[in-house]
């Protein structure tokens, strides 16, 4: 699952974290995990967070890490 990193007018920043999409509401701005793989916001998503859409002048999605690989040493011994 992705996350969403916003910065707003004051240059403050705040993680969504697990969250899928975000559209418009409104003036808000409004954070969704939608589940099972669903790539659209439907009455089967929650809501995580909202923010009003004037006070937002960045949003940025954050895909989730891969697994780290092995150290090299413990490769060798293998």
């Amino acid at each position: 699952m992705s996350s969403y990193r916003i910065t707003l007018k004051d240059r403050s920043t705040e993680d969504i974290d697990d969250a899928d999409a975000y559209q418009q509401e409104g003036q808000m701005t409004t954070f969704f995990r939608t589940g099972s793989g669903r790539q659209v916001v439907d009455t089967w998503s929650v809501r995580m967070a909202s923010f009003r859409t004037s006070e937002i002048i960045a949003i940025r999605r954050i895909e989730p890490v891969a697994a780290a690989l092995a150290p090299i040493a413990d490769l060798r011994s293998a």
